[in-house]
């Protein structure tokens, strides 16, 4: 199974989108905290609408939680970033891949990026800052449920 991270989410309603998504492609989410809303069920549930029941949250508490989950689960971080050198559809994904996606407001810190065992681009035409995060989380993804069937 392929699954989606959030790195500390700030926008409710791109979280709601993912998650949503997410059920819909069966991919498993992994959300780590601290998020810049509640990432309470209610909350949750407000912007996931009735999608939540269809999909596989986790929380984790820190990036250094997340991390130790990730290490002994085996999983592979594949990095969204507008600092890659890969485009995503030139990158061979495969199953169990784990796609991070950083904050909307300021991506990911340095460690992040770092702790990536792949970093993806998804191209845009130049002098544009970068397409919404929900809106790549859904090209990236589809890219790899292709490849990976």
């Amino acid at each position: 199974m392929l699954r989606l991270a959030l790195y500390q989410p700030d926008i409710p309603q791109n979280t709601g989108t993912m998650l949503r998504m997410a059920a819909c492609l069966g991919v498993a989410v992994e959300i780590i905290e601290p998020a810049g809303f509640d990432v309470s069920d209610r909350n949750l549930r407000r912007s996931g609408m009735d999608y939540l029941d269809h999909v596989a949250i986790t929380r984790h508490r820190s990036w250094d939680a997340f991390q130790a989950w990730r290490e002994e689960a085996g999983l592979r971080l594949v990095l969204a970033t507008t600092a890659g050198s890969v485009p995503y559809t030139r990158h061979a994904f495969r199953a169990g891949d784990c796609v991070l996606m950083g904050r909307e407001s300021a991506g990911v810190p340095e460690a992040v990026h770092a702790a990536a065992d792949a970093r993806v681009v998804v191209p845009i035409r130049p002098g544009l800052r970068s397409l919404n995060v929900a809106v790549c989380a859904a090209m990236i993804l589809g890219e790899a449920i292709r490849q990976v069937g």
